[in-house]
């Protein structure tokens, strides 16, 4: 008997040993009753991770003889294997054993890179898990907290080490990567797959995001052209992190709004992205407190890879002769976010381009208008300069993206050809950063004021 044919509850009880009678089978449906209640739980960020999952066989672990490890080994089966991407997972302890035997620095960068993958996406699969346990607003901000939870790590990390320009770079490189590269081969695929037929796919919750990264876009330039208004042989330097972190306020503020636009007041724009999904796959398949503990270790263990990712990533420049901006914005955001990706990218195969919109332009969003201000806010709160000012070339380049992208999406059809754009649109920002060097007297900038990621 395989997942598919029998209700979560009905595996959780066989793979605990208990018995299944009329009385429990109507809890059961009491409680899936519940369960259709907290599918407005999910959002846009993770919807893709049923893609990248495995279906798992109870009986494999229904034999064994002792509960607590029966309970542990249907656990694993669900968390470490039941993805695709667990060919991976080896490269965590050997990312850890590099570090600790003092390999060479570009090993233990490559190693942990690859060893965020998986992890990434089953945070996803996690937070997901506990959604269902939860009513419909916590798990969706818990959705849309956890969403991108590698990225916040990692420039939490960044932050903490006075690498500024690391920390801008990843997180400007997520949003390009979600415009331009997932949104881009999304319905360069998509179109392909459908080419005799007009996909289509609805507006409004492209229009929400739209705005809300234009909005961003707004209050990241802000900085910048302060800079350039500014009298010759002044630096207001001051003024542009009073300006930035005012700035960062309001874009959170932003972000709250829209999280109770999304799962209050205009909830029916984000569910009818999930009206097709199979109901095999809207089943929780591990308990609460087994998942919270799980996404704890799981949050844990990307903390460390991403230490080691943000303290080695110079050397990993040095090493491959690559650019710091290039691994930041092109190898940081594709390694980090790969499971989605795939994801949106099999949505778009299957003309579900409302989830394929979804999952690029909501986690953009997300990044935007929360990870950004939130990491100026902290590095305010623990005495480290940092402003919304992303340098001239960087902004640029973002400002130009979203305003492609909103182009693109205007009249909520789609085909190849707008897939094509937005990829080559990718590849050419991809090779100017490719060529693009840090000055060594900008590598650490957070210590003192600054005129941006990069000298203008």
């Amino acid at each position: 008997m395989m997942i598919s044919s029998m209700d979560s509850q009905e595996v959780w009880e066989l793979e605990n040993g208990g018995h299944i009678d009329s009385s429990s089978k109507e809890i059961i449906r009491n409680n899936n009753n519940n369960d259709n209640s907290n599918e407005a739980a999910k959002t846009t960020q993770i919807v893709s991770t049923p893609i990248m999952r495995k279906k798992s066989d109870p009986l494999l672990v229904s034999n064994v003889r002792f509960r607590i490890l029966r309970e542990f080994l249907a656990n694993l089966q669900e968390v470490i294997l039941g993805t695709r991407l667990a060919l991976l997972f080896p490269a965590v302890p050997l990312a850890v054993i590099a570090r600790l035997n003092n390999f060479g620095r570009p090993w233990v960068f490559a190693l942990s890179l690859l060893g965020l993958a998986p992890l990434a996406e089953r945070v996803s699969f996690l937070t997901e898990q506990i959604a269902y346990f939860t009513g419909p607003t916590v798990g969706g901000l818990m959705n849309a907290t956890c969403g991108n939870a590698t990225e916040l790590i990692i420039a939490l990390f960044a932050l903490y080490e006075n690498k500024i320009h690391v920390l801008k770079y990843s997180l400007l490189g997520s949003v390009l990567s979600n415009l331009l590269l997932v949104l881009g081969t999304s319905l360069l695929c998509g179109g392909l797959a459908n080419i005799r037929e007009e996909q289509r796919y609805d507006r409004k919750q492209a229009d929400v995001n739209s705005l809300l990264l234009l909005l961003g876009l707004l209050c990241q330039m802000l900085p910048l052209l302060f800079r350039y208004a500014a009298e010759p042989g002044t630096f207001p330097a001051d003024s542009i992190l009073q300006l930035s972190r005012a700035s960062s306020i309001l874009m959170l503020l932003a972000y709250v709004a829209y999280i109770f636009f999304q799962l209050k007041t205009h909830r029916k724009l984000f569910e009818s992205q999930e009206e097709d999904e199979d109901e095999d796959e809207e089943k929780a398949v591990i308990g609460f407190w087994s998942a919270f503990s799980w996404l704890v270790g799981m949050t844990a263990i990307i903390a460390v890879l991403s230490e080691y990712v943000v303290g080695t990533i110079e050397a990993a420049s040095d090493s491959w002769g690559i650019s710091v901006s290039f691994i930041s914005i092109i190898l940081l955001p594709i390694v980090g976010n790969a499971a989605e990706h795939a994801g949106s990218i099999i949505f778009a195969f299957k003309n579900k381009l409302d989830i394929s919109l979804g999952v690029a332009l909501g986690s953009a969003t997300q990044i935007s208008m929360f990870v950004v201000p939130l990491c100026v806010v902290i590095a305010w709160i623990i005495g480290v300069y940092m402003d919304l000012d992303f340098s001239l070339l960087e902004t640029g380049s973002l400002a130009f993206t979203i305003i492609i992208v909103a182009f693109t999406l205007q009249d909520g059809t789609s085909h190849y050809m707008k897939g094509v754009v937005l990829f080559l649109c990718y590849i050419a920002i991809a090779a100017c950063f490719f060529v693009h060097k840090i000055p060594q007297s900008t590598a650490n900038m957070g210590a003192k004021p600054s005129l941006g990621v990069s000298a203008a």
